[in-house]
């Protein structure tokens, strides 16, 4: 079976996470992509938000960082996935690299016009509420996966003090 790296990133503010309806899934997701040839994972998942949502990021490290200068270190995910990929053939997995991130600036959240975007706070996602799609009537679930590692996101930046 085929692999491809992919980055997804859960971007965390106060008790919020940010998530984008999928309308071919359908299904709320995290911002997150495929890593470009010779990108590293830190910079994709970065690049995946800003192009997803319009907001400049930064990934919350939550891994050692050692005090050598060479060779270079990239923070490590929080979580490594393998997922079937629901994309057109031919058949592949991704092998998810999941990152806890966090807004940087003062950028506001500019998705392109066919996406649908929720800031969903921990309370919904604690209590496993369906999610509504803006404006329209309808609401969604969020998978177990997506809806277990936001919570830990939003966990893992209280405790660092976000």
């Amino acid at each position: 079976m085929n692999r491809h790296f992919t980055c997804t990133g859960f971007l965390v503010q106060g008790d919020k996470t940010l998530l984008l309806w999928h309308p071919r899934l359908r299904m709320w997701v995290p911002p997150g992509g495929h890593l470009e040839p010779d990108e590293d994972p830190v910079t994709a998942v970065l690049r995946e938000i800003r192009e997803e949502t319009g907001l400049a990021a930064e990934v919350l490290s939550l891994g050692p960082t050692f005090a050598f200068t060479y060779p270079g270190q990239v923070a490590p995910p929080f979580t490594i996935l393998l997922e079937d990929s629901a994309e057109p053939s031919p058949a592949h997995q991704h092998v998810d690299l999941i990152y806890f991130c966090r807004p940087s600036d003062g950028s506001i959240l500019t998705a392109p016009p066919d996406t649908v975007v929720a800031w969903v706070d921990e309370e919904t996602l604690r209590a496993n509420r369906p999610v509504e799609l803006a404006g329209c009537g309808v609401s969604a679930p969020v998978s177990e996966d997506v809806r277990l590692l936001a919570l830990t996101a939003i966990e893992s930046a209280r405790s660092l003090g976000f």
